[in-house]
């Protein structure tokens, strides 16, 4: 009983800091982004997406660095990207009376989304064919491959970039900017901390219940973390601000497939992923990303009925890495 209650407080405590944290750095990332006059388009995209994505990013360095545990971290990516694209925007949309988007963002940001996890997929398979030592079972990503997703983020900000050199800005609030940055800098190390907490957690719940680490990483780290996206776009959607409340699903999940992953490989100096359990989940994430898009693009909005479909879709993934993971489907061999 003392296995399970021990992560489970730990799991409680984590996600109630990450929860300040992101409070913190919400209100901070708004006031600088009216300062500087970026456009809400850029302010939901990369501003938020990136601080948001803060807890994805300690959940890579944390379980590579500190436990050793890439696979950990790379199952938190997956698990995250896949919450965010399901369950943000069903609770967005509950939590409004319309979450519309916009043709411009199904048309850029959604199909960058795509771009990325194709290039994240091309980068694995490079590492199980090219990489010396890889095999149809594993891949092995060298610094050298890192840098061709963290390239193609590159290149997305350079786009928006584009798109903000565009844009009037209203007159600068008044803001104190070296304030907010620092409590922006507080935030992101109590987020880190919370984090730790939570990694620790599904490593106890690994041990406790023999399963492996993949998928407490998947389910437990990725909702943990998940926490501020949802934070944020739910609050945007209540705001009726879906704009704001989409392209920050959007813009973190590509953050995070494109920079939190390559930046583990980075400190690791390589790592191994499993190919095998790889392509199935990067293929329900790609199915997921699919059916987000249609669904939004659809009337150029998300209903109450096609919110619950997200859900049960997630439901259904849930599942299926838990039975995975005990052993009573093989559909994916090396979990």
């Amino acid at each position: 009983m003392a296995g399970v209650l021990v992560p489970l407080v730990l799991v409680v405590v984590g996600t109630a800091v990450i929860w300040k944290g992101s409070s913190f750095f919400e209100r901070s990332a708004e006031r600088l982004s009216k300062y500087y006059g970026l456009p809400v388009a850029v302010h939901g995209a990369i501003v938020v997406a990136v601080g948001s994505s803060f807890p994805e990013i300690s959940s890579v360095v944390v379980s590579t660095v500190v436990h050793g545990e890439f696979s950990l971290g790379v199952g938190a990516i997956v698990g995250s990207a896949i919450f965010n694209l399901l369950v943000i925007p069903a609770l967005s949309a509950f939590s409004s009376e319309e979450l519309s988007t916009t043709r411009d963002i199904v048309h850029k940001d959604a199909q960058f989304y795509i771009i990325s996890i194709l290039v994240l997929f091309l980068v694995f398979a490079l590492g199980a064919t090219y990489v010396p030592g890889g095999t149809n079972r594993a891949a092995i990503l060298t610094p050298s491959l890192a840098l061709v997703p963290l390239a193609t983020y590159g290149v997305y900000v350079f786009l928006h970039q584009q798109d903000a050199s565009e844009h009037v800005p209203e007159p600068a609030p008044d803001v104190r900017p070296r304030r907010e940055w620092a409590v922006l800098a507080a935030a992101l190390v109590v987020i880190g901390i919370g984090v730790e907490g939570i990694v620790r957690a599904a490593l106890s719940f690994g041990a406790t219940f023999d399963t492996p680490t993949f998928l407490w990483g998947v389910t437990v780290i990725a909702a943990a973390t998940s926490l501020p996206d949802a934070i944020v776009s739910v609050r945007a959607a209540k705001n009726d601000e879906s704009v704001t409340s989409v392209t920050n699903v959007l813009g973190s999940n590509t953050f995070n497939l494109l920079v939190a992953i390559p930046l583990g490989v980075l400190l690791a100096g390589t790592a191994t992923i499993d190919f095998r359990v790889a392509v199935p989940t990067m293929g329900f994430l790609a199915f997921a990303t699919l059916v987000f898009v249609v669904t939004t693009r659809t009337d150029l909005e998300l209903t109450d009925r096609e919110a619950v479909g997200f859900l049960a879709l997630y439901a259904l993934f849930l599942a299926w890495m838990v039975l995975e993971s005990v052993g009573v489907i093989e559909t994916v061999r090396g979990i």
